[in-house]
């Protein structure tokens, strides 16, 4: 049996981020699972990570998925709605469990970190065309989906493949590949992660992910070359910096996407949050912004918090190149704290650091505590 969220004509907000959340559990010490006596519970999520961090930035934002009705469902839902994110559309099954998962501390990258995951036959992989209310997905004028979710289920791929299908007044469509191995238990994974990534208007994907799933080892131009079709792609360089390539036809078809999400799926529905403008200039085809020295905490998060911050400022209609740095900045503050989530800097904050020239901002070394408000910028500085 399963319960669904209300299926009324839905608000039109910023963002609609759709996928999976679980309770995750962090140990309470370093050491191996089996040595670890306790546990502190948070929560994890690609999806639901992005929505967090752009409802804390001050965005309207709507979170699609499925949890079970369950103890662990309602702390997900209690959680993510704390962050002023929009979970009336957030079914619940009573059938199928919340996806939970333990990890141990310390770096994910590193040969000792352990992850278990117990995911299977969660209640967010029976989404579905048919278990999702998609008047309340596509009322968004960005749409935010990754390539976790294609990897759940059949119906989770059948239903990413209808949202990012070519249709009159899609939502602009931000996809992050978010490649996942133990996922994808045959060969299906780079053709599927491909063809979602060229029906997107705004990709995200790393330099060395690329590498993984597809075998690209010439760095962002090859890669732009194997998805030429995103209006915007972003390739993620790690500790090197981003790179981002625009197309001038992609730009205006995501104009143009953004101005009619309004009408989707919903008749004449109050209209919420901040229309997306389109940049004043001409963008360049290609744009590469170092990244910033960061005194690292735990990595987890922060490629979400990239995409989040790099998304904040495209709502804003601000340049490729100040989207870039307030992607890194995003990215920082997720980088100075140890758990997935990190409040995202001020406006005011993000916005003065991100105008800083190239010679400064490349001095720049943020470390634990560098967003608190009230926390000067010169105090973030390197001499």
């Amino acid at each position: 049996m399963t319960t669904d969220g209300p299926r009324n004509a839905p608000d039109v907000v910023d963002v609609v981020a759709l996928g999976e959340s679980m309770v995750t559990f962090l140990p309470s010490r370093p050491g191996r699972l089996a040595d670890v006596p306790s546990f502190e519970r948070g929560i994890g999520g690609a999806e639901s990570n992005v929505a967090c961090q752009l409802a804390a930035a001050g965005h309207a934002v709507r979170w699609v998925s499925r949890v079970g009705a369950d103890g662990f469902g309602d702390h997900l839902v209690e959680t993510v709605g704390s962050f002023g994110v929009d979970v009336s559309s957030v079914g619940r099954d009573s059938s199928r469990p919340t996806g939970v998962y333990f990890r141990t501390a310390g770096d994910r990258s590193t040969d000792a970190h352990e992850v278990a995951y117990y995911r299977a036959g969660s209640a967010a992989s029976a989404m579905s065309a048919d278990t999702v209310d998609l008047a309340a997905v596509r009322a968004g004028r960005v749409l935010h989906l990754s390539g976790i979710t294609a990897a759940l289920s059949p119906g989770c791929l059948d239903l990413l493949r209808e949202l990012t299908a070519p249709a009159p007044g899609r939502p602009l469509v931000s996809f992050d590949v978010n490649h996942r191995a133990g996922l994808w238990p045959d060969a299906d994974g780079p053709r599927v992660l491909l063809e979602l990534a060229r029906r997107a208007d705004v990709v995200f994907v790393g330099e060395d992910e690329a590498e993984e799933v597809w075998g690209v080892t010439g760095g962002p131009s090859e890669i732009r070359a194997v998805l030429p079709e995103p209006g915007v792609l972003v390739v993620k360089q790690a500790a090197q910096g981003a790179t981002a390539f625009v197309s001038a036809a992609g730009t205006e078809a995501a104009g143009s996407r953004a101005a009619g999400a309004a009408s989707v799926g919903a008749a004449a529905p109050r209209r919420r949050g901040r229309a997306i403008t389109p940049p004043a200039r001409p963008q360049p085809a290609d744009t590469f912004v170092p990244a910033l020295a960061v005194d690292v905490v735990a990595t987890t998060g922060a490629g979400d918090a990239f995409a989040a911050g790099f998304l904040s400022a495209t709502l804003r209609g601000l340049p490729v190149k100040t989207r870039l740095r307030h992607g890194h900045l995003w990215a920082a503050a997720a980088l100075t704290v140890p758990g997935d989530l990190a409040t995202p800097p001020t406006r005011a904050h993000a916005d003065h650091l991100a105008a800083l020239d190239d010679d400064t901002w490349e001095t720049l070394r943020l470390g634990p505590g560098w967003t608190q408000a009230g926390k000067a910028p010169e105090e973030v500085r390197t001499p």
